[in-house]
């Protein structure tokens, strides 16, 4: 019995990872519309379990996150460094590339359901200004968030 119970727990798992996706987010100095310092796509809509890989393609980019849904983890690429991260936790996730974020290099991930809007409406000004250059992105960019 425990051995059914073992590859029944072990099917499931597989079925899991195997209806994971992997989606790729480029660091660009320029965009093919000429917006300079942009993360491509700026927002993506994906499901607790997929992976972003995030692909520097110019020296000098890495990505961080600022704002997360409670309970999931921050996650920080090294500098220049293609990198892949698992994001669990449903809600939204605010980004940025700290050498670039006075340029408003951004960008947003919703995971599910958007759990934590209360959070990311307070947040979204306050990175906001800290840009100095591409004022509005970040809001734009949240246009686009599901509730």
């Amino acid at each position: 019995m425990q051995k059914i119970l073992g590859l029944f727990l072990f099917g499931i798992v597989l079925l899991t990872n195997i209806e994971a996706k992997d989606y790729e987010i480029k660091m660009l100095d320029m965009d093919k519309k000429g917006h300079t310092m942009v993360f491509d796509p700026p927002f993506l809509q994906i499901q607790p379990g997929d992976t972003i890989t995030f692909i520097p393609t110019h020296k000098s980019h890495f990505a961080q996150s600022k704002v997360i849904p409670d309970g999931a983890e921050h996650f920080l690429s090294p500098l220049d460094q293609k990198t892949t991260f698992q994001l669990n936790q449903e809600g939204v996730y605010l980004y940025v590339c700290p050498p670039h974020q006075m340029m408003n290099m951004v960008g947003i991930i919703q995971v599910g359901k958007a759990v934590n809007m209360q959070e990311i409406r307070s947040a979204l000004p306050k990175l906001e200004r800290k840009a100095m250059t591409n004022k509005g992105r970040f809001l734009e960019y949240a246009k686009q968030i599901q509730e």
